[in-house]
């Protein structure tokens, strides 16, 4: 069937992406329209018209975040043992939080931490998002238990929990200027508190 209308005169990924380092450095409630379109190069009715409203451009640029920028989750996730998984995710995202080429820190975080006059909308959605991750490694890790790889008795939800707690608090650091070394240095000291 053919496209009704006149197509599309910008790279609607490419003015994604730019979203997306918006959000990021500024966070939802940072981010005017102004700043974003701007950012984008396109006009608010094109904005909208391609996207939606502020918060669906932020759904889907929260979605691109987790497609491009946090892929060394799911990576993780395949590691043959859960110190490796843990492991490998607690690195990678050390590297990730203090990349040059993208703000510090992390959108998910970062992008709700001020709640607005959305009635929580956005800092809940950010935190359902980060609570799916945290679930997708509690169930690496209960795999990890039922295979012997964790000893018996241990929880993997708080094992999990920890580990997120662990790289929120980097993404935090990060965001505040702590360089990869230092976000590395409580990765080798969380690492001792595997099981």
């Amino acid at each position: 069937m053919a496209e009704r209308g006149r197509p599309r005169g910008f790279d609607a990924d490419a003015a994604l992406d730019r979203a997306v380092e918006v959000f990021w450095r500024q966070g939802y409630e940072g981010a005017s329209l102004s700043d974003l379109t701007d950012a984008m190069g396109i006009s608010r009715t094109s904005m909208y018209a391609a996207y939606g409203n502020k918060e669906e451009l932020f759904r889907r640029a929260v979605a691109r975040y987790a497609e491009a920028d946090m892929a060394y989750a799911r990576d993780a996730l395949a590691q043959p043992t859960a110190y490796a998984v843990i492991e490998a995710f607690l690195r990678a995202n050390a590297d990730a939080l203090t990349r040059t080429d993208r703000p510090p820190g992390c959108l998910s975080v970062q992008g709700g931490l001020a709640e607005g006059g959305d009635n929580g909308h956005v800092a809940k959605f950010l935190a359902d998002s980060r609570l799916a991750g945290e679930q997708a490694l509690a169930d690496r890790l209960t795999r990890a238990v039922a295979e012997g790889d964790l000893p018996t008795g241990t929880d993997p939800l708080a094992l999990a929990r920890y580990v997120m707690v662990v790289s929120e608090g980097n993404a935090v650091h990060a965001a505040a200027g702590a360089g990869r070394e230092a976000l590395h240095a409580t990765v080798d000291i969380a690492l001792r508190a595997i099981p």
